[in-house]
């Protein structure tokens, strides 16, 4: 219903509906099919889909982007490939043969799932991957591409905490959170922001996996499913009621031209703080509570608590900058539509109610333990502390000191480590194309006599390497037969 008039004048309206459908049937395949090898059908179906729809406005940044997040949810599908040829190696396809130490095959698993689920160091795909439409955006953040990877872990859950995989993936979560949450202080783009708070979810979930409470994180996934996409989706409104503009800092006085969208959008982001009694209270408190319970240093807990507190600040940047600052009336183009009021009021539902609804269904009232009080007010104080650090970040105005920007801002330089890491590759793979061309053309006008001339005409190491190569592939797929 909100793409029907989001996108309505799009040139390419039926490839963006196809490939929508593409996108959802690969996730279905994914969560239906019972082994690594039918699972990689939907796997690398989510992986080239998503190509397409970063790519889908066909422009520079949009390129970018894309080039990025494919090459990001390549090296998952190559992870996929290796677990599933070592698993081949022992001659069945039985899940209990992870059960006899195969520590390798579970990390080569976990590598897969963190890269569709963006954990360190492969987070710097999805704040890239809002170049999409807003109607993509909401639906790859909330519930298909990133759920990929939880799914994955999901399924593997025993088995990792079986064989003490848990910590590695403790860790890198925890890592994730504090990142993600920092950096989203210190940026304006308004996707992004929400993108990069989609990240410190997704490092919870992880957090809540990695100590085996598959079915709590399985709770916090549905219930940030509902509130991401309405965040998403008012955050598309906000952008074209603004001339496509995405800086938050022309969002100010909002609530006088779209006041509904504006009213969803906060209790969305409330819902994502875990503001009692919405949807995110249930599952965020829930999880605060068991790391509290849990054996961790003092040094982690310190982390996580920092991190939540990140939440609450950037937070309050957007509220105070949407509400409070300015806004220039020359962008202003759009109006509230009652189809998109509509499409919204069923998310604004789900977000005051689906959280307590949940947790009837999930009973996770049977077991309840009761922290004390010096316990509880920890999350509050640390809550408060989050709110004092946005109102210093707004009034000192830090994010203007051009060093902690360019650090922070390129996810403390991971994104320059990937070009560094992906130039080679690029290389080799454009002269490999070139390659291609040439041995096609070769085969074709001198397919046997041909050959020797060709040869000498062309004296290329590469070439005759390749050449050879082919020709032992061939032999060795004919010995293999007969």
């Amino acid at each position: 219903m909100y793409r029907i008039i989001y996108i309505e004048g799009e040139n390419f309206l039926n490839r963006f509906i196809i490939l929508v459908i593409l996108f959802v049937l690969s996730i279905v395949l994914i969560v239906i099919r019972p082994n690594l090898i039918r699972i990689l059908f939907g796997w690398d179906g989510l992986g080239l889909i998503s190509y397409c729809l970063v790519i889908f406005y066909q422009n520079y940044i949009a390129y970018n982007s894309g080039l990025i997040t494919v090459l990001c949810n390549r090296v998952g599908d190559i992870g996929l490939l290796i677990s599933i040829r070592l698993i081949f190696i022992y001659g069945r396809w039985n899940l209990y043969i992870l059960e006899f130490n195969k520590k390798l095959i579970l990390l080569i698993i976990l590598l897969a799932a963190i890269t569709k689920r963006a954990q360190i160091p492969f987070s710097v795909w999805l704040p890239l991957a809002i170049a999409a439409p807003t109607p993509v955006s909401a639906l790859v953040h909330s519930s298909t591409l990133v759920t990929a990877g939880v799914y994955l872990i999901i399924r593997y859950n025993k088995f990792i905490i079986r064989r003490g995989v848990d910590k590695f993936l403790f860790y890198i979560s925890v890592f994730t959170i504090f990142i993600s949450g920092f950096i989203a202080n210190l940026e304006n783009d308004l996707k992004k922001i929400i993108a990069l708070s989609t990240l410190s979810q997704l490092g919870l979930i992880i957090i809540i996996l990695s100590l085996g409470l598959k079915f709590l994180a399985f709770y916090h996934l549905l219930t940030h499913a509902i509130f991401k996409s309405l965040l998403f989706i008012c955050a598309g409104i906000i952008i074209h009621l603004i001339n496509n503009n995405q800086d938050i800092r022309f969002c100010g006085k909002l609530n006088e031209f779209i006041p509904f969208t504006i009213l969803r959008f906060y209790v969305s982001r409330l819902a994502l703080l875990g503001f009692p009694f919405l949807a995110g209270f249930y599952s965020k408190d829930l999880i605060i509570e068991i790391i509290y319970l849990i054996n961790i240093n003092l040094f982690i807990l310190i982390i996580i608590l920092l991190s939540l507190s990140f939440t609450v600040s950037y937070s309050f940047r957007l509220f105070y900058y949407i509400y409070f600052g300015e806004i220039n009336r020359r962008f202003l183009n759009f109006k509230e539509n009652k189809l998109i009021n509509l499409s919204m009021l069923f998310l604004l539902m789900l977000s005051l109610i689906r959280g307590s609804f949940l947790n009837w269904i999930f009973f996770f009232d049977r077991n309840i333990t009761y922290l004390r009080i010096n316990l509880k007010i920890i999350t509050i104080i640390i809550l408060i502390l989050g709110l004092i650090f946005g109102i210093i970040i707004y009034i000192k105005n830090l994010i203007n000191l051009y060093f902690y920007r360019f650090f922070f801002r390129s996810m403390w330089f991971i994104n320059y480590i990937y070009i560094y890491i992906y130039k080679p590759y690029l290389i080799i793979g454009e002269q490999g194309y070139e390659i291609d061309k040439n041995w096609i053309e070769f085969f074709r006008k001198n397919l046997f006599l041909g050959i020797i001339k060709e040869v000498k005409v062309r004296i290329n190491l590469i070439k005759i390497f390749i050449f050879l190569f082919v020709i032992l592939f061939i032999l060795l797929i004919i010995f293999i037969i007969y």
